[in-house]
């Protein structure tokens, strides 16, 4: 019986917590890394760092579980794609479908129907706004433009102009994120106007909309990027060729603040063009979710309530699990901390 085996019984036994792990088969069948599976997984897109960072960490996630991992197929920020591309996986003979469907709404029905099938689905990043999937393996995202606007608040103590580039609106990350930056902004710092740009995760519309923003108010002095991923080289190169890429500290310097955790923004932060980042741990998107998939193909199940992971599973409404894993604040001050994932991987 490997480690997990371990962990599972054991927790399936003591109860202590509200989180249950339980094999509805035999419990030692938990840890079987002979090949589960196969499991198929759609990438949902490759023109960002961070999920191309989270792309590679799936095959070597998969291999460290014991999964039989299909070939990957990438939907390219299409969902017609990701409808098309889950239907060939389950006619080869996926058992369980890992996705992270960009658009929430829309993935709804080919959730439902792949429950009608037995096929268990977890999703990524993003939960499904209908369908029930197994488990959702994402982080706080209302906390993400909550920590965002706190910080840029205090950065600017409280007083300013703030363009914020929007993710797209039908996802729930950029809801989340979009809604609780908003709140927290009116309910918390007034004295700054924030330009809600909306990007549909889209560099060239936001550089674009940069542009039209810092030409109307040259006294611009934040900016919130909800995704690092695609929003940071076209932003910087806007500001370099502008002459708003002033470094930290210095008089005339926007203050920065962008979400994902990459590489690149680390050194951002280092040369002083960005402020600070929250990091969205691909690393633990990859393990965890192909975690639940193994798990669902085993006939495990699951409660809400603390994890061994240093998560929380939520009841996110109607019986809709999802582990929301930690994601912290990094800046100048623990950017080169060596646990941090982007601090793990090539640029």
């Amino acid at each position: 019986m490997d480690k997990r085996s371990i962990l599972t019984v054991a927790v399936c036994v003591a109860l202590a917590g509200t989180l249950a792990a339980c094999n509805r088969g035999d419990a030692a069948g938990a840890g079987d890394s002979s090949g589960v599976g196969p499991i198929g997984v759609d990438f949902p897109r490759a023109d960002s760092d961070f999920w191309n960072s989270y792309n590679k960490y799936v095959p070597t996630e998969a291999k460290d579980l014991g999964i039989n991992l299909m070939t990957p197929t990438n939907s390219q920020n299409d969902v017609t794609k990701l409808v098309s591309n889950v239907q060939a996986l389950t006619a080869q003979g996926a058992k369980a479908i890992v996705m992270a469907p960009q658009d929430t709404g829309a993935i709804a029905s080919t959730i439902t129907q792949l429950n009608s099938q037995k096929i268990p689905v977890v999703t990524v990043d993003t939960r499904p706004d209908k369908g029930g999937a197994f488990m959702v393996v994402r982080a706080d995202n209302k906390a993400y433009g909550e920590k965002a606007c706190k910080y840029l608040g205090e950065q600017l103590k409280g007083k300013g102009k703030i363009v914020e580039f929007e993710g797209d609106l039908s996802s729930i990350n950029g809801r989340d994120r979009s809604e609780a930056f908003g709140d927290c902004m009116k309910q918390n710092y007034p004295g700054i106007t924030v330009f809600a740009e909306p990007t549909n995760w889209d560099g060239a519309k936001a550089s674009a909309a940069l542009q039209t923003d810092l030409t109307a108010n040259p006294d611009i002095n934040g900016i919130y990027m909800q995704a690092g991923g695609v929003f940071l080289a076209p932003t910087l190169q806007l500001l370099k060729s502008t002459g708003h890429l002033i470094p930290a500290g210095q008089p005339g310097h926007i203050s920065i603040i962008s979400n994902d955790g990459i590489p690149q923004e680390f050194d951002a932060i280092r040369q002083g063009q960005i402020d600070a980042t929250i990091s969205q741990p691909a690393d633990l998107y990859a393990k965890w979710a192909l975690f639940y998939a193994k798990a669902a193909v085993q006939g495990q199940t699951f409660k809400a309530g603390p994890t061994d992971h240093n998560s929380t599973i939520l009841d996110v409404g109607g019986g809709q699990l999802e582990d929301q894993l930690p994601a912290p604040l990094v800046t100048k001050d623990n950017v080169d901390d060596k646990s941090l994932w982007g601090n793990q991987v090539a640029k």
